[in-house]
């Protein structure tokens, strides 16, 4: 499924040994990658990997655009690594007071992450629990529409942002709190070439939430607030070329990030009843099927890094009423790729 594979570099394995990783499927669909701590911890393994270069972006590219790192619970303790760690993969790092972000989400002492946690005080909400909450056959749902939220980050900015980090230093139980990753490149290679004409050239329409202009939102028959210009509905195209594999991607969110009262497709009948919305239904339900889906059960000190060009994710619900859960994100930016050469910033006033 994943032929970069082949390309990745000759000193990978010896890198992540000298790092003190061991590799592993994710699962058996050949999506995502497994790196398991196995000596030394998060500060040794940060240091070795800087040591190495452009190994691990290049692993992320073979491994369909997910790594899972695991044992990294040092970062806890000195948050500036996940920074560090970052930093591998672009020459921006995100700095959250600069981008617009609620400071209760902000962690204080590291403005590059973003804390999402049901405790104060980000005091973020957990998603609501599918329904019926397992498939008919008693597993975790996945595939859209049974399951909601898929999206990649901040779509709804040009230029959008490249990779993002996703540490956990505080897990809901194992049953709960999961993450779904879907891979948008495989998802795309199986497309119907019918389908693969169709999308040529179609842009999507993103927007921020809460804006009123989610598929809910509009449902619901909210009236949509007025945009400042720095929050205007942003163009993208649905099929991305990525800018370090060349391979094409799927690039689309569902009901959130999706512009309902003009999109979500340019050109296309508008609305959640419309033209488009049957096709984004469509891609969705393809996109998000087992073939190309992952479902990551956290433990304290796991770290995902996804390429947000070339994939979705989703939460899940956890007990918020019972449970503590808290989860500290980073964002990479600087390789979007040629169509956004030049571009300023289009969430900056």
């Amino acid at each position: 499924m994943f032929p970069d594979t082949l390309s990745a570099p000759a000193n990978v394995q010896p890198a992540l040994a000298a790092a003190g990783f061991v590799t592993a499927p994710l699962g058996d669909n050949g999506f995502g990658l497994r790196l398991a701590l196995s000596r030394g911890d998060a500060a040794d393994a940060v240091t070795a990997l800087e040591a190495a270069g452009d190994v691990l972006p290049r692993l992320l590219d073979a491994a369909g655009g997910l790594l899972v790192l695991t044992g990294m619970r040092a970062i806890e303790d000195d948050p500036a690594l996940l920074v560090r760690l970052s930093r591998l993969f672009g020459p921006e790092v995100e700095d959250y007071r600069r981008t617009l972000t609620p400071a209760n989400m902000i962690h204080t002492q590291v403005p590059e992450i973003l804390v999402v946690s049901n405790l104060p005080p980000a005091d973020r909400a957990p998603p609501a629990r599918p329904d019926p909450p397992l498939t008919a056959d008693g597993r975790l749902p996945v595939q859209f529409p049974h399951r909601r939220g898929w999206h990649t980050d901040q779509s709804f900015r040009r230029p959008p942002p490249d990779i993002s980090l996703f540490y956990c230093a505080e897990p809901a139980p194992k049953d709960q709190g999961q993450t779904l990753y879907a891979c948008g490149t495989a998802a795309y290679a199986a497309l119907p070439d019918e389908v693969k004409d169709q999308l040529d050239g179609l842009q999507g329409i993103h927007v921020m939430p809460g804006t009123g202009r989610s598929e809910y939102a509009v449902r619901d028959g909210e009236t949509p607030r007025p945009l400042a210009p720095h929050e205007a509905p942003q163009r993208q195209p649905v099929v991305r070329i990525h800018p370090t594999t060349g391979r094409p991607a799927l690039y689309l969110c569902e009901a959130g990030q999706m512009d309902w009262t003009i999109g979500p497709f340019e050109g296309m009948e508008p609305g959640p009843d419309g033209a488009g919305a049957r096709l984004l239904y469509d891609l969705m339900y393809h996109y998000t099927g087992e073939a190309y889906t992952y479902a990551h059960a956290w433990d304290a000190g796991d770290l995902t890094i996804y390429d947000n060009r070339s994939t979705i994710h989703s939460a899940t619900w956890f007990d918020a009423n019972r449970h503590r859960r808290v989860m500290w994100r980073t964002t990479v930016r600087g390789n979007p790729g040629p169509d956004y050469d030049g571009e300023r910033a289009s969430w900056l006033p």
